[in-house]
């Protein structure tokens, strides 16, 4: 029989280009303050879920089996769950199915990226996961990929680049309130992103989240032992996951379909039939300003090409009708890959919980989603927590 399972504790570190942390000190960070928060001591918990990826990153092999100490691990039942930037929030659905299948009562959850030790640049980890026949003579890298993307994007539904920037300085100005934020800026325009060095057309420096170190951790309980700990917890209602095909020429990209595959799954589980209607804010991954647009299509919070006029408007504002992204998301707070469960889980949880300071919402939010995104264009995580 499954169980309930909540949320009693979160924990996150500065996110920076290059921390003097190493991996080990910057999980420990993480999981003391999830610890702290939570009321916990280490002999409380159960078993640690890590996610991190890629080894390439930190430089080494086995990178699970390095930060088992750090992250609380040693002497304790220990896995490492890894999908790309879909890690953000498949790395929490792990610690909730151990909870909720009852292998453990208290799970705690630790993400970490140590990107910054990846030189010359952390893009030089992705060279080799092209197809050796298909994709490497291409000689490609993940800005153009994207690039090609957004431009499919804005061709169906003909929108304009201004309204994409609105994202990049919505999510840059919200992450002004965030103590973890590296890429905060309380005076960035959609001129200055306009305006910033071209990328791979039609993206540009500042339609781009920031390569980061950093690392977050969440504390999973279960229901039979919740009230030892809290009187209001956060509940896990749904979550969701889908991969698409491996060859991301054999897909329209103007729409993530793999995205509402994972939400349906997600609402399903909780219950939500109009998640326009149900759901008070939400974390979409937004590792590019038009990513988050396409994947509030894909959470199936608007319409096809509704996502920008939503966004003009001024709805998906911190105080809009539907907030978006009220950390400031990867683009204002930084993109350390599984990491960014800190704004994409972590984040609903201090929202629904009234601890989220500066950042919070106005009224009284009572359902969030989260998503993230990964793999070549294809993998998409979501968790749907609830007060």
């Amino acid at each position: 029989m499954k169980k309930d399972v909540a949320v009693i504790g979160a924990g996150m570190t500065l996110f920076r280009r290059r921390l003097k942390e190493t991996g080990k000190e910057l999980s420990f960070l993480a999981a003391k303050m999830a610890m702290e928060e939570a009321g916990i001591e280490k002999k409380n918990i159960d078993m640690i879920v890590m996610g991190s990826a890629p080894d390439a990153f930190d430089g080494i092999h086995m990178k699970g089996e390095n930060l088992l100490d750090g992250a609380g691990g040693a002497g304790k039942p220990y896995v490492r769950v890894f999908n790309g930037g879909g890690t953000g929030v498949f790395a929490p659905i792990a610690g909730w199915w151990h909870v909720a299948s009852g292998v453990a009562d208290i799970c705690m959850v630790i993400a970490e990226e140590k990107m910054g030790s990846c030189y010359p640049h952390p893009q030089t980890a992705f060279r080799h996961i092209w197809d050796p026949v298909i994709d490497r003579p291409l000689n490609p890298n993940l800005v153009w990929l994207f690039a090609m993307e957004m431009n499919r994007y804005m061709t169906v539904h003909n929108i304009k680049k201004e309204d994409i920037a609105r994202v990049a300085v919505k999510n840059k100005r919200n992450a002004v309130g965030h103590p973890c934020a590296q890429l905060a800026d309380p005076n960035i325009t959609v001129d200055d992103v306009l305006n910033s060095e071209m990328m791979a057309w039609p993206v540009q420096r500042l339609d781009i989240s920031p390569p980061s170190d950093g690392a977050a951790a969440l504390i999973f309980c279960s229901e039979d032992v919740v009230n030892q700990y809290t009187d209001d917890p956060i509940w896990v209602e749904g979550v969701g996951y889908n991969i698409d095909s491996t060859m991301w020429t054999n897909r329209d990209l103007y729409f993530p379909r793999y995205v509402s595959l994972a939400a349906k799954m997600a609402y399903k589980m909780a219950g939500i039939v109009n998640p326009r209607r149900e759901i008070d804010f939400a974390e979409p991954y937004d590792p590019f300003d038009y990513k988050e647009l396409h994947h509030m299509e894909g959470l199936l919070l608007c319409d096809k090409g509704e996502a920008p006029i939503l966004t003009r408007e001024g709805v998906t504002q911190r105080d809009g009708d539907l907030p978006i992204c009220p950390s400031g998301g990867l683009l204002g707070v930084g993109n350390p890959i599984a990491a960014t469960m800190g704004q994409k889980v972590c984040e609903l949880y201090w929202q629904l919980a009234g601890k989220a300071g500066k950042r919070q919402i106005p009224g009284d939010p009572r359902i969030g989603v989260g998503q993230a995104w990964g793999d070549i264009m294809q993998m998409a995580t979501v968790m749907v927590l609830k007060r």
